[in-house]
């Protein structure tokens, strides 16, 4: 085939790598010490990952080095020192999830190739468009996406694709939860999540009765492990170029062993695309034997979810009872290869002995000891031929190995070893430095600039509202504080959308209020075809803005002619530095939403002049292609609030949104930071926001008067919400 297929295999420590890469990985992905996410993975140090850089060159192998959670304001110029020594040493990719990185990435290295993490929710060709024109070289799709999807991404940008192809599965979108973090403070956009899908949950209609139909199914967050090994021909036909198999927190055992068998099939496909291609029965028990969560499914390749994709039950990683050696086992049975290298070595009396050896068009000499004339027992050519062909622990053996040899010479064993090794040495050295690279020096900027924001006078600041219901937009317009409501999409029947919105615009403008069309949270490509397809009528709705989601929505409006003071970021394209500041206006995005895992003083170190903060609402945690609705009693097809009791008796609320087929997961809590009011009015943000989900037009208009209480200072504590959170304004998360 003319492409070739990478197989990209986990490690969490040298030790894995080199089983990783023994066992037929093309490349291994691996965390340092900082920013990965995987933070209580055991990860390798500066000088274990540089000796790692080294040993994959030299077996013609690469290392990518995953730098995918958000970064801090104070952890960022951390970044530079982290990154420089691994640039020097040839470091082949930088596996990315926050936008501010990337800016910093493409600033201060250049030429450091980005991949986008499956973190930054690619689902379309719009996204991948986006990234690709400001500096990504790869794309990592998000596992969600079915093999059409990815086929289409291909086609249309001619992206080079990373999927994954074997391991655990997330319920939600990467990049896209919170649940770990609103619940214990454990970020999974930091690296740190507690695996809150992997626990038990029970599903109501109301918050009071089961209606759960079978009682023993209490895992409905936690999916099976993915194994799409029998679709090898139709991944690679989608267009996919790199398989990448998830597990940097698994065992040696495990990488070695999974990698192998991928390693086989990949191979047998590759070598003999026109034969049959069918899966052992072995080797697919030896995957079982290695991990699974109650067996396997093939993931969303050929489905958009599914019931079958659940393990409903305790969800342990089930094992063979000599699952630990099984790993080594399946690795011993891949032949032990080694880089092939020809060599010529001339011994002529009287001059030093010389070996050339050679290596992919790379040549090495090393000049030894002087030949003498035998005085006894001369060299035989075979003895030196079974010498010379000795590399012991080397990468490399000889393919080809010319001995020119004068009659009667003599040389010791000892200096043919030196010789052999010094021209090893000489090769790996000349091979590593192909890779290297000089980083640029670093350059203090100076700091953003604040001078825009007036820090001494009291800052009047824009009142924004988001209603998902109609009730809530009709209660939110007769509030005269209001100056800007966003409408959900969802709302509406999509054949309605735009005759609805072009009505609430309407009578937004007669109340001097603007209104914001807010996009679906997730945007593929059946959703991208109806916008595409009904522009021209949404163009013409009147309405003023957009709130958009994702980088695929960012993408469209611009790619439709919207401009940028249009366009509002939500708080899921995340905000954490100022880095990331600069990064979204590279991507014409100077809107957005303050995020809300940074506490106070962390917002303090954050300009906050084109951000707006949310003061109250719902807190959304997950957005799945899973439906809960649908995995539990089947799909009906019609939108509902329900509810997931955890095993305290909390109650998530959970809507299903059919059209667009996803499930929101809100906190038990709404936040509620209308007691920090004046607290907030000094970070000095563009605006401030209330979210309403499921209040009914009482609950809407009781906080707009604890927000009239809060701004006068006058909020009655003793008459406040019973039931609300902090948020992370005040804790933050690790």
């Amino acid at each position: 085939m003319c492409r070739k297929t990478e197989l990209l295999a986990p490690a969490g420590s040298f030790a894995i790598l080199k089983a990783a890469i023994e066992a037929g990985a093309d490349a291994v992905y691996a965390a340092g010490d900082k920013f990965g996410a995987r933070a209580y993975a055991k990860n390798f140090t500066e000088e274990e990952m540089l000796a790692a850089i080294d040993y994959a060159h030299i077996r013609g192998k690469q290392l990518y080095l995953t730098v995918n959670t958000l970064l801090k304001e104070r952890e960022i110029r951390a970044l530079y020192d982290y990154l420089c020594p691994l640039y020097e040493a040839g470091l082949d990719a930088v596996i990315v999830q926050d936008i501010g990185v990337m800016h910093f990435i493409r600033k201060h290295f250049p030429d450091l190739p980005i991949h986008a993490s499956t973190q930054m929710t690619v689902t379309g060709t719009y996204g991948a468009k986006l990234l690709m024109e400001h500096g990504c070289s790869r794309i990592v799709t998000a596992r969600e996406l079915s093999l059409a999807e990815i086929s289409h991404i291909y086609r249309t940008t001619g992206a080079e694709i990373e999927s994954f192809i074997h391991g655990a599965l997330c319920y939600c979108y990467s990049g896209q939860c919170l649940m770990s973090s609103m619940i214990g403070g454990r970020s999974g956009n930091r690296g740190r999540c507690a695996q809150p899908c992997r626990l038990p949950y029970e599903l109501q209609k109301e918050p009071r009765g089961l209606s759960v139909p079978k009682r023993r199914e209490k895992y409905p967050l936690s999916l099976k492990d993915l194994c799409a090994i029998e679709m090898i021909p139709e991944l690679i036909q989608s267009g996919i170029h790199s398989f990448k198999i998830e597990g940097r927190m698994k065992q040696e055992a495990y990488v070695a062993g999974v990698t192998a068998i991928y390693r086989k099939y990949l191979d047998l496909y590759e070598n003999y695309p026109s034969g049959d291609y069918r899966v052992s029965s072995e080797d697919y028990q030896k995957l079982l034997d290695l991990g699974n969560r109650s067996g396997f499914t093939d993931g969303y390749y050929k489905r958009h979810n599914g019931r079958d994709m659940v393990t409903f039950h305790k969800p342990s990683h089930e094992k063979n009872s000599d699952a630990l050696q099984t790993g080594p086992v399946i690795h011993s049975e891949i032949p032990k290869t080694k880089e092939k290298i020809n060599g010529i070595l001339r011994i002529f009396i009287n001059n030093p002995a010389s070996l050339v050896i050679e290596y992919k068009g790379i040549k090495a000499e090393a000049v030894g000891f002087t030949v003498q004339a035998a005085e006894k027992q001369p060299l035989g050519r075979e003895a030196v031929l079974e010498r010379m062909r000795k590399t012991g622990n080397t990468p490399f053996e000889f393919e080809k190995l010319q001995i020119e040899m004068e009659q009667g010479s003599f040389v010791p064993a000892g200096a043919l070893n030196q010789l052999r090794r010094d021209a090893i040495d000489k090769l790996t050295e000349l091979i590593l430095k192909k890779y290297q690279r000089t980083a640029p020096e670093w350059k203090a900027e100076s700091a953003q600039s604040d001078k825009s924001v007036n820090k001494q006078r009291e800052p009047l600041l824009r009142l924004s509202v988001l209603t998902e219901t109609l009730e809530q937009f009709e209660t939110v317009l007769a509030q005269p504080e209001v100056e800007r409501i966003y409408q959900e999409s969802f709302a509406f029947q999509r054949a309605k959308l735009c005759e609805e919105m072009k009505e609430l615009a309407g009578q937004a403008h007669a109340e001097g209020k603007t209104c914001f069309l807010a996009l679906p949270h997730i945007f593929r490509r059946q959703t991208a075809e109806w916008y595409a397809e009904n522009w021209r009528q949404i163009s013409v709705t009147e309405v003023d803005g957009y709130l958009v989601r994702n980088l695929e929505e960012l993408s469209f409006l611009l790619e439709m002619g919207v401009p940028s003071s249009q366009i509002q970021g939500d708080s899921n394209l995340y905000v954490t530095s100022k880095e990331a500041v600069c990064g979204w206006q590279m991507l014409s995005l100077c809107h957005y939403t303050l995020p809300v895992e940074l506490n106070g003083k962390e917002l303090q170190k954050l300009n906050c002049a084109g951000g707006e903060m949310i003061l109250y609402g719902y807190q959304p945690m997950m957005l799945s292609a899973q439906c809960l609705h649908k995995t539990t009693k089947g799909c009906g097809k019609t939108e509902s609030v329900f509810y997931l009791k955890d095993r305290y008796g909390k109650l998530f609320p959970v809507k299903n949104h059919c059209e667009d087929c996803y499930n929101m997961i809100y906190n038990v809590s709404p936040l509620s930071l209308l007691h920090q009011l004046r607290e907030i009015q000094l970070l000095h943000p563009e605006g401030i926001r209330l979210c309403f989900t499921i209040e009914d037009r009482a609950e809407t208009e009781r906080i707009f008067e604890y927000y009239r209480q809060a701004k006068a200072g006058k909020l009655n504590r003793d008459n406040y919400l019973k039931d609300f959170t902090n948020g992370h304004f005040k804790r933050g998360v690790e």
